[in-house]
Order: structure tokens, then C-alpha cells, then sequence
């Protein structure tokens, strides 16, 4: 079962989450930001190249409008495949393990496993950004030497930074899997 639903991010930028319910021990969660905006390419684009006319005018050099071509885009090489993350995804398995997927807007993939004995739970943490207070989902992991102590906390959807109802939804889903497996690990 898949479904889609929209949501906004912390600045009020749209978002879209889509769930697909694989089994009731197996949900993923897929985090789609807006595409690059053709406006403020323009802009950032214009903005370098008349910069670059205008010392091309005082300097009567041509190396300086061949420089600004140069930089603008090994600028948008580097902010497509470094910066620039399209959809976040996560998957969580019961049995297996949380995967959690970033795709970025060149095309690159960076991905991240947990296995599932080290999970200890998964939380919406708050924090204060830019003056204000925003509200992230994190997986706690269990410290190997104190089984109750928190070793590492890993903050999902990091680039999309989404609104607390967003993070409501995928939370509750986590915690039915959590739920399942602990229940399942449990029983003889």
C-alpha cells in the first residue's frame, strides 16, 4: 500500500512524504523536496557573469569573462552532487535493520544502514536553529558497554527538515515497527 501525502518543511517550503506499508514489519518513508529552481539559477548566474562584465569593463582583460564562466559552473557541479539533496528516504525492517537513503539532485546516492540490535528507540528531539525551535526525528543507539546508556544519536531527514506533524506520522509508524519487533524477539 503506498499513499502520498504534503507537507512543509520548517521555512514553509512544500514538502511530500510518501509511505509504502511493504508489510507491518516493513515501512518506507520517502522525503521529496522541491526540484532546483530555474529562477534563482538565473539569478545566482546573472548576478556572477555582470559582476564579471563589469570588472571586464575596468580591466579590459577577457580572462576575467572567462573565469566567471569557469566558476559558475564548477559552482553547479559542486552544489547539485554535494549540497543539493532531491528526496531522503527511510526504511525500516524489523528484523533487519533502519536504511536510511539520501538522493542528491546530480544523481549521487549516500546511504547509511543501522542494524537493528543496536536501535535502542527512535525519538522526536527538538533543537533551536536560526532562533527558532525545531522539532527532528533521531534513532538512538544502544551503548555496547551500558545496555541502557545512549551511545549515538543519528537525526533523520536532515536536509528536508520537515515540520512537527511530518515527523508525527513517520514517527508512529517506526514505533508500531519497534512495537512488532520487540514483541517478536520477545515471545518463544
Amino acid at each position: 500500500m503506498e499513499d502520498e501525502r504534503s507537507f512543509s518543511d520548517i521555512c514553509g517550503g512544500r514538502l511530500a512524504l510518501q509511505r509504502r506499508y511493504y508489510s507491518p514489519s516493513c515501512r518506507e518513508f520517502c522525503l521529496s523536496c522541491p526540484r532546483l529552481s530555474l529562477r534563482s539559477l538565473t539569478a545566482v548566474t546573472c548576478t556572477v557573469w555582470l559582476a564579471a562584465y563589469g570588472l571586464f569593463t575596468l580591466c579590459e582583460n577577457s580572462m576575467i569573462l572567462s573565469a566567471a564562466i569557469f566558476i559558475t559552473l564548477l559552482g553547479l557541479l559542486g552544489y547539485l552532487h554535494f549540497v543539493k539533496i532531491d528526496q531522503e528516504t527511510l526504511l525500516i525492517i524489523d528484523s533487519l535493520g533502519i536504511q536510511m537513503t539520501s538522493s542528491y539532485a546530480s544523481g549521487k546516492e549516500s546511504t547509511t544502514f543501522i542494524e537493528m540490535d543496536k536501535v535502542k528507540d527512535i525519538v522526536i528531539n527538538e533543537a533551536i536553529y536560526m532562533q527558532k525551535v525545531i522539532y527532528y526525528l533521531c534513532i538512538l543507539l544502544k551503548d555496547p558497554v551500558e545496555p541502557h546508556g545512549i551511545s549515538q544519536v543519528v537525526p533523520v531527514f536532515q536536509s528536508a527538515k520537515p515540520r512537527l506533524d511530518c515527523l508525527i506520522e513517520v514517527y508512529r509508524s517506526c514505533q508500531e515497527i519497534l512495537a512488532h519487533q520487540k514483541a517478536t524477539s520477545t515471545s518463544p
